[in-house]
């Protein structure tokens, strides 16, 4: 079951697995839709989203985050479907940004999404300190599209 949230920073311990500062977190949160996705098997909020519109016919992801021990299971698949179909009468496109990652890329693009653009250096310009995933330096944001 996927219902929109209304405190947001319920949920930040999760989001923050996605986004590692609270600081850019904040940016976005209060101005943007969030949902969750409740597994009602195991009882508990398992994937969280964050979208913000955007100034065109776009919808943007922000975070996504999936409790580890349920990522890979279809959870955060099924939260993109999910935003795909709810907000396809609306926008043109749903778009992401992440870094330049062997685990994200991926999973981006095996739900429809394509490579759009860069912002160089979003990573160090953005963050009070180096983010690193699987060892690597982030540092160029990646943007990644979907037509609905």
């Amino acid at each position: 079951m996927i219902k929109e949230v209304k405190n947001k920073k319920q949920f930040l311990e999760l989001l923050l697995l996605a986004d590692e500062q609270e600081s850019m977190i904040d940016r976005y949160l209060e101005n943007g839709t969030m949902y969750a996705l409740y597994d009602e098997k195991v009882l508990r909020t398992i994937c969280v989203v964050a979208v913000v519109k955007g100034k065109t016919a776009t919808l943007e992801i922000k975070n996504i985050a999936t409790v580890p021990e349920f990522q890979r299971c279809g959870y955060g698949y099924s939260m993109i479907e999910y935003l795909a179909n709810a907000y396809a009468d609306d926008f043109a496109e749903i778009i992401v940004g992440t870094g330049e990652s062997r685990l994200t890329i991926p999973f981006y693009e095996k739900c429809g999404f394509t490579r759009s653009h860069v912002a160089k250096n979003f990573f160090v310009d953005n963050y009070d300190h180096p983010i690193y995933e699987n060892g690597i330096q982030l540092v160029d944001m990646i943007y990644l599209k979907r037509t609905l």
